[in-house]
């Protein structure tokens, strides 16, 4: 498991090399790993999409 920390650490350093596209790319990953069965992996993938959201303010919906 990666640890929150981690979690904002990469959600961060994706919005700041892809800009709001990284919440596709995390979601786009999450679903890859769903489909390979790995449920752990697509859990944190999901949590790191979460985190882009609320960093990317209520504005953005």
């Amino acid at each position: 498991m990666i640890s929150e920390l981690q979690i904002h650490t990469i959600a961060r350093q994706m919005l700041e090399r892809h800009g709001f596209a990284a919440i596709a790319k995390a979601a786009e990953q999450a679903q890859a790993c769903e489909g390979r069965g790995e449920a752990d992996e697509a859990k944190e993938w999901r949590h790191i999409e979460d985190a882009m959201k609320i960093m990317r303010g209520p504005h953005h919906s």
